[in-house]
């Protein structure tokens, strides 16, 4: 455990959770949300603006929850390990806890002490059904002590029932409340526009060869290539250089020339994904086809785009299943990709999204 707490990401939560080292107890009469990590902790922001920061807190078992935590409330802190919630924790209005952190001790401690206990966000995914459905017996004796449950589909509701949860209700997955908007207009040229958004190294080459390919068919088309991370903006602009003067194809860098009017154009800026996603028609996602674990697809369901991405989702597999119309290939079939996505529908949420439910659980007890 010391070795742990060496590395900088253990070196606050270790301390703070084994041996509450500047981490006292919460303020009591409190909405006291609890998230593990960054991701779960921003997607708590809407339900905290709903019931008021003044009147919230925030737990974690991450240090970048509890970082983001920051940015919604003053009062955060990390979460203790189990034992330590006798001692730590005080009266609150409610406690409510984000998606599959079922702690026994944190929702016993929290009811016994006069709290509202609420699971958001909950599923039970196809892999780890078998798991929970072996430790039935202690999953009936935590949802004794929850309240109500919001799940994110109809198949989780079902399966959380089976395991004794009380009061569920399907909200949809929260994580997609508030999807972003653009914030700035980008002029869109004439012709089918093709976003290789958040490329990886190694993807880059076969997303181009597909899509000249796929240009034959479809010679008005124009490709935007949006790499993942700066540092490999120079690779990525020799390599796309070198394609369009072998291909005779015009070639822009957005750092040179704000402007989609090039057959081929390198966005070599941060910040600029979902304003081109609004000028975008097909959205080919990068970080899955090589093993990255994928990207969220639903930045682009506000832009009525297609989609098409690898297989490797392995990362975003929740959020994938949040919605439909995506289309998935190999590298190697991503031409064939590419028309299906074309011929196909756009990208939309499967279960519409609704955070009225768990606001009212929350507003009578504020």
């Amino acid at each position: 455990m010391i070795l742990f707490s060496l590395k900088s990401k253990y070196r606050q939560a270790i301390p703070a959770r084994f041996f509450l080292w500047h981490n006292p107890p919460l303020p009591p009469k409190q909405i006291w949300f609890h998230a593990c990590s960054f991701g779960e902790t921003r997607a708590l922001k809407p339900l905290v603006e709903a019931v008021g920061r003044e009147n919230t807190s925030v737990t974690t078992t991450t240090q970048t929850g509890f970082s983001e935590a920051a940015s919604l409330v003053k009062q955060r802190r990390y979460l203790p390990f189990e034992p330590l919630l006798w001692l730590w924790v005080r009266p609150q209005r409610a406690l409510v806890v984000m998606e599959a952190e079922l702690w026994y001790l944190l929702f016993l401690v929290a009811k016994r002490r006069g709290a509202k206990t609420l699971l958001v966000n909950a599923r039970i995914s196809d892999r780890s059904y078998p798991a929970y459905r072996r430790f039935a017996w202690f999953y009936r004796r935590i949802f004794a002590q929850v309240d109500a449950v919001f799940a994110q589909s109809e198949t989780d509701r079902k399966r959380l029932e089976e395991l004794g949860a009380r009061h569920v209700k399907v909200c949809g997955n929260i994580k997609l409340a508030y999807l972003p908007k653009a914030t700035r207009k980008i002029a869109k040229p004439e012709g089918i526009v093709v976003t290789a958004a958040s490329t990886h190294e190694g993807e880059e080459e076969g997303i181009v060869e597909a899509f000249l390919r796929w240009r034959r068919n479809h010679p008005d088309a124009r490709l935007v290539v949006v790499p993942r991370h700066p540092e490999r903006f120079g690779k990525v602009a020799a390599f796309l250089e070198r394609v369009a003067k072998k291909e005779g194809l015009s070639y822009g860098r957005w750092s040179e020339e704000e402007s989609l009017n090039r057959d081929i154009t390198l966005i070599d800026a941060m910040g600029e994904l979902v304003n081109l996603y609004a000028v975008t028609d097909i959205v080919v996602l990068g970080g899955a086809f090589v093993p990255v674990g994928g990207h969220n697809p639903a930045e682009a369901v506000p832009f009525g785009c297609r989609l098409v991405t690898g297989p490797h989702i392995f990362n975003q597999k929740a959020m994938f299943e949040a919605v439909e119309g995506a289309h998935f290939c190999e590298a190697g079939r991503l031409q064939e990709g590419l028309e299906e996505a074309w011929r196909g529908g756009p990208l939309r949420l499967r279960t519409p999204v609704s955070l009225e439910p768990i606001v009212k659980e929350l507003r009578d007890v504020v």
